[in-house]
């Protein structure tokens, strides 16, 4: 029987997945293709999460479900909701408690660092999404049906981490090129490391009553672009980089291959100012930090 559920193998679903059972659980890891680690105590599971009443049957004994399940990043308003919505409802079937893995899309830009207090504000499609995700938690909690919490990723790094400076950024870096950069190289931006995030999502699992009906913000860093591209460039010696703007342009190019460089043009407002992340909260009740960026980054590449 297994203790915790996971549901999605991206690297932080396999990193949370490892993280737990590394502290003797067993974990059940739910993916479609049934995909992830060879861990003795990670039981790998071929599963639509999208069917409710096969995804209840397959959390049956579970105490805690994580939810870091992703659909492809350009159907979020059509795929993400009836996803999720199954999800929760599988998780109160089953008695468990529901731990969310989510990002900044609903807020807005910010004069100062963005904390759990800041109202929700979206105003795009893929902030929409989220939002909403999250209500519909946040209200199953308040009713009673089961306990949900939330943990919220800033832009990714770390070992197979996907975000625009893992995907645009490090591998023209690596290899002596110029590198575009979504959004403003100089604007300072929170990430967070892939092992980080999953260390949060277990931290909250674990913790008291306050934990619970909430959100948290996962520990980041905060610096900007083009230092990091600096440090990655140090690192693995690589010569000094070379960054510049992605326009608008060159999205709408890069999208004629793949759908997916159609979606960064509606979040470019989180890269072309700075957007800071304030995660005191989860510092000082959990007593998680930021991996220093060298680490995160040595380790990426």
């Amino acid at each position: 029987m297994a203790e915790s559920v996971v549901i999605g193998a991206g690297a932080t679903g396999v990193a949370t997945a490892r993280r737990l059972a590394e502290r003797g659980q067993h974990v059940r890891l739910v993916t479609r293709s049934g995909s992830g680690p060879d861990h003795p105590r990670i039981e790998r599971v071929a599963l639509d999460a999208g069917r409710t009443a096969d995804l209840a049957a397959a959390l049956t004994g579970a105490r805690t479900v994580f939810n870091a399940a992703m659909t492809p990043y350009h159907t979020w308003p059509e795929t993400m909701p009836p996803l999720f919505t199954s999800i929760l409802a599988a998780t109160e079937r089953a008695g468990a408690d529901y731990v969310m893995l989510g990002n900044h899309y609903a807020y807005r830009q910010s004069t100062g660092p963005i904390t759990e207090r800041t109202p929700l504000d979206p105003h795009t499609r893929k902030g929409r999404v989220r939002a909403a995700l999250w209500q519909q938690a946040e209200t199953a909690h308040r009713e009673g049906r089961l306990r949900v919490t939330e943990v919220r990723a800033g832009q990714y790094l770390g070992p197979g981490a996907v975000s625009a400076f893992t995907l645009l950024v490090a591998p023209r870096v690596l290899a002596g090129e110029l590198a575009l950069v979504h959004g403003d190289p100089d604007a300072e931006h929170s990430f967070s490391a892939t092992e980080d995030v999953a260390a949060a999502l277990v931290a909250v699992a674990g913790g008291d009553e306050q934990a619970w009906g909430r959100a948290w913000n996962a520990p980041v860093v905060t610096t900007t672009p083009r230092r990091a591209a600096g440090v990655l460039a140090e690192l693995h010696g690589a010569p000094e980089p070379r960054l510049e703007p992605l326009t608008e342009r060159d999205l709408t190019l890069l999208s004629l291959g793949d759908p997916l460089w159609r979606e960064f043009i509606e979040m470019s407002y989180l890269s072309d100012l700075p957007f800071r992340v304030d995660d005191s909260d989860i510092r000082e009740t959990f007593g998680l930090t930021p991996s220093p960026l060298r680490e995160v980054l040595a380790a990426a590449a």
